[in-house]
């Protein structure tokens, strides 16, 4: 195991401790979907990742990837940075919501509407970090991670899209204006 590996699992080991302990602070959610339900799903995200790495020719098609990667050192550091930049970005978007921060597609008691910090640039930093990380990690440890980040983006572009027509009933056209000035996932392009 390379220290990229340690690094890597370390900073997403952070990424989970403060995610958990920073959702003891939110402000509670109304009417939203129930937490288990979301929970379903995610899981069901997430063993389909699992088992289509387990099939036969998927398993096959990621080996003979992996095998015929270029310079791993290189590709290494570079994912690692990426991890970091991710899980950073992340981190401090979570951080400038404060309160104002749920679980994907909940809706606040009391919601402020946040266009500051990393929010100035795209409308969903929490998933562009996630993303990224995401991104790094599949460079840093192989194809295989290419699944799940597939999954992950488009759960978290199915979850923004529900999050912004939230947004809109609650904020109305100061939302939309917010939306016409930023990018939902990445600043300038998507």
């Amino acid at each position: 195991m390379t220290i990229f590996r340690w690094i890597i699992g370390a900073l997403w080991l952070v990424f989970l401790i403060v995610w958990a302990i920073s959702a003891f602070g939110a402000k509670r959610n109304i009417d939203g979907t129930a937490w288990w339900k979301q929970a379903l799903l995610r899981l069901a995200i997430f063993m389909l990742a699992v088992f289509a790495v387990y099939i036969p020719p998927v398993r096959h098609a990621l080996r003979l990837a992996h095998a015929h990667a270029p310079d791993r050192l290189l590709m290494s550091a570079i994912g690692t940075l990426l991890v970091g930049l991710g899980v950073g970005l992340a981190i401090f978007a979570r951080a400038y919501l404060g309160q104002n921060w749920g679980t994907p597609m909940s809706r606040k008691e009391n919601p402020e509407l946040v266009t500051g910090g990393p929010y100035a640039f795209v409308r969903h930093p929490i998933y562009s970090g996630i993303t990224l990380a995401m991104f790094g990690t599949v460079i840093a440890e192989g194809v295989i991670w290419v699944l799940p980040l597939i999954c992950v983006v488009v759960y978290f572009i199915y979850s923004a899209r529900r999050e912004e027509e939230f947004m809109c009933q609650q904020f109305g056209e100061s939302y939309r204006a917010y939306m016409r000035r930023t990018k939902m996932l990445v600043p300038f392009v998507l």
